[in-house]
């Protein structure tokens, strides 16, 4: 979205009240120990369980998913009846591929800003370790032949023409990743943006080095404990962290790595990109009036969301088009924010935005702005670290950014005022951001 084509500010306040999210857990090429709709059961019923309110007092209960298992496929609705809801909670599911958890979030703002809804449960999830492995089409085909012949001379004739190419399963979660507009994977999308601005292997290996460092320092400093529920498998095994952090993370030791999309001279590897990964996170959204019914104290308020669409093989640079708007309507610079925090899909992809706000070219040509609109400081964009560190369930990643930058604007000195933007790249060229503000 170009920045002629901003919309006029909404004044309806947006209340967070509150928030949580489980522990992201990495996949390890096999399932998960939790669905799902586990994770977010998990997350939701301790968020609820802390609150002023009943589970009754929800208008809605909106769940961002971008790969709901087959026996999930309403997961919102699942999960809300699953934690508690009574049956006349309507529960309801969004899907944005990596905002789908931003979506959620504001869906829920629509509903509250037309008066349909004042207390919404919103939120993201996916269990990326449990994607499917699936049949390929040849496969699919005499399985349905099979199925169809009638007599005994028929079926043996169909498992004459079986093929032990057959067996090879199709990697649903490959698929999901790939763009099937432009035919790239997300990571080769990274590729490009790190040719358009020359960014080196060294400069993505260093991004990710940071990433582990400070996500490390945010835990030794407790900076996570007001957002993290634990997990605790059927066997009693716990799940408290991330556990994809590396602390022993490395320039020496990334650079071991091979790349992973473009081989054999790409720069995108496992180590400077995001992890596959399990988790689910929540908000609490309420209108001022809900505030005032249940004497709520607000983590913060929501004061603006914008959606912008790109080129799909240049989908990283997302919360440049979506972010830029949101900074116009309230006349801010990049620096007048206190805080920053853009999803880390990959080190080129979030070097790639910085890179695009400094360059003049791209500003004019692809902002309709007059000149770069400058060089965002570093020490306030994902200060605790991303999901390079922490991993990136995809429909949750959205809803942990927005959660995540309100608690850390909270924690900053001073009684003013503080605001942060959320900003996330989107598969299929999209971008979404959010403003947000603490309360005096």
């Amino acid at each position: 979205m170009s920045a002629s084509k901003a919309t006029s500010i909404n004044p309806t306040p947006i209340y967070i009240v509150d928030g949580a999210r489980t522990p992201f857990l990495k996949a390890r090429n096999t399932p998960g120990p939790f669905a799902a709709s586990d994770l977010a059961v998990a997350a939701g019923r301790a968020l609820l369980s802390r609150q002023r309110f009943g589970a009754e007092a929800l208008d809605e209960v909106i769940l961002g998913c971008a790969a709901p298992a087959p026996d999930e496929v309403n997961i919102g609705r699942l999960v809300a009846l699953r934690m508690g809801c009574p049956q006349s909670v309507p529960g309801w599911t969004v899907m944005r591929n990596c905002a789908s958890g931003m979506q959620a979030i504001d869906s829920a703002m629509a509903n509250i800003q037309a008066g349909r809804s004042h207390l919404v449960l919103a939120g993201g999830v996916d269990a990326l370790s449990r994607a499917p492995l699936l049949w390929p089409d040849a496969a699919v085909k005499w399985f349905a032949a099979l199925n169809s012949a009638r007599s005994m001379g028929q079926k043996l004739g169909v498992l004459t023409q079986f093929k032990l190419a057959y067996l090879s399963p199709v990697i649903g979660l490959l698929k999901g990743l790939t763009d099937p507009v432009v035919g790239l994977t997300m990571g080769q999308t990274a590729e490009n943006l790190a040719w358009r601005f020359g960014i080196d292997r060294t400069q993505m290996d260093a991004f990710a080095v940071r990433s582990h460092q400070r996500t490390a320092a945010a835990y030794d400093a407790g900076h996570f404990a007001n957002e993290l529920v634990p997990l605790v498998e059927r066997n009693g095994n716990a799940h408290e962290q991330d556990d994809g952090l590396r602390r022993d993370s490395s320039l020496a030791g990334l650079a071991k790595l091979k790349p992973v999309f473009d081989k054999p001279l790409g720069n995108i590897t496992a180590g400077n990109s995001s992890q596959v990964t399990d988790g689910a996170s929540w908000l609490l959204l309420a209108s001022e009036a809900a505030v005032k019914q249940y004497d709520l104290q607000p983590l913060g308020r929501i004061v603006d969301s914008q959606w912008a669409g790109l080129d799909p093989a240049q989908m990283g640079l997302g919360p440049v088009h979506a972010a830029t708007p949101i900074l116009q309507r309230h006349g801010l610079c990049l620096n007048d924010l206190d805080a920053w925090e853009i999803n880390e899909a990959f080190a080129a992809q979030v070097l790639g935005c910085l890179a695009a706000w400094k360059s003049d070219e791209y500003c004019r040509t692809e902002l309709g702005l007059s000149g770069a609109l400058g060089e965002l400081d570093e020490h306030k964009l994902n200060i605790d670290g991303g999901a390079i560190a922490v991993g990136h369930p995809v429909g949750a990643s959205g809803a942990r950014i927005v959660l995540h930058v309100l608690q850390t604007l909270r924690r900053m000195p001073g009684t003013h005022v503080k605001r942060g933007m959320a900003a996330i790249c989107i598969g299929g060229g999209q971008g979404g951001a959010m403003l947000v503000e603490t309360l005096p």
